[in-house]
């Protein structure tokens, strides 16, 4: 398994995660969390292949995507009760999927011969458009309608994932430096309460 396939499926679990946490939050039932965690897991890769020209879109080329999402059901339905102690538990899952499906939906764009810029917006939109539509179903204003830093931290990324893909630095490097400065700014925004202003 490469390294691109292995962090799409970690980003798939999480973020399916992070949709099964919300639909129990909003007490859903099996069918709605389902629903929700698929959404989550696979909304913004689709918008993605969709918009650059990539169809069939990726999941319904490799069943793996939709048997992660059933896994990550399946976990939380056996271990919610420790899951729901741990503080911030969907911060953190939805933080992680943020991080490496912003810089993986850029890596993507890339691969498609389109320009930097629209790579590095289909890179927010792989990571964060998943989450609004969850967000939407669940009746709460998206995250990234918000002040919260949330989509810029995306943009950061990718842009940083751009710039290192033009230096002499592995592959490797590059995606996991820009993964983790996307985690970083989210949970520092989060931290120290970092937003950007409403039009007053």
């Amino acid at each position: 398994m490469d390294l691109i396939y292995a962090l799409n499926i970690i980003g798939t679990f999480v973020f399916a995660i992070s949709g099964a946490l919300t639909a129990s939050e909003r007490k859903m039932d099996a069918f709605g969390s389902a629903v929700i965690a698929l959404i989550t897991a696979l909304g913004g890769g689709t918008l993605r292949d969709m918009l650059i020209g990539s169809q069939p879109v990726g999941w319904m080329l490799d069943s793996n995507y939709l048997y992660t999402v059933l896994a990550a059901l399946v976990f939380c339905y056996l271990f919610k009760k420790w899951i729901i102690r741990l503080t911030r538990t969907m911060f953190l899952f939805d933080t992680i999927g943020l991080g490496l499906f912003a810089v993986l939906g850029v890596q993507k764009t890339l691969s498609f011969g389109l320009s930097p810029g629209v790579a590095i917006m289909m890179g927010a939109v792989s990571a964060a458009f998943g989450g609004v539509l969850r967000d939407v179903l669940s009746n709460r204003i998206p995250l990234i309608f918000r002040k919260e830093i949330y989509a810029t931290a995306c943009l950061a990324g990718g842009s940083l994932y751009y710039a290192l893909t033009l230096s002499n630095l592995p592959e490797t490097w590059s995606l996991w430096v820009s993964i983790a400065v996307v985690m970083s700014i989210r949970f520092l925004a989060v931290k120290r309460g970092w937003g950007l202003p409403g039009i007053k």
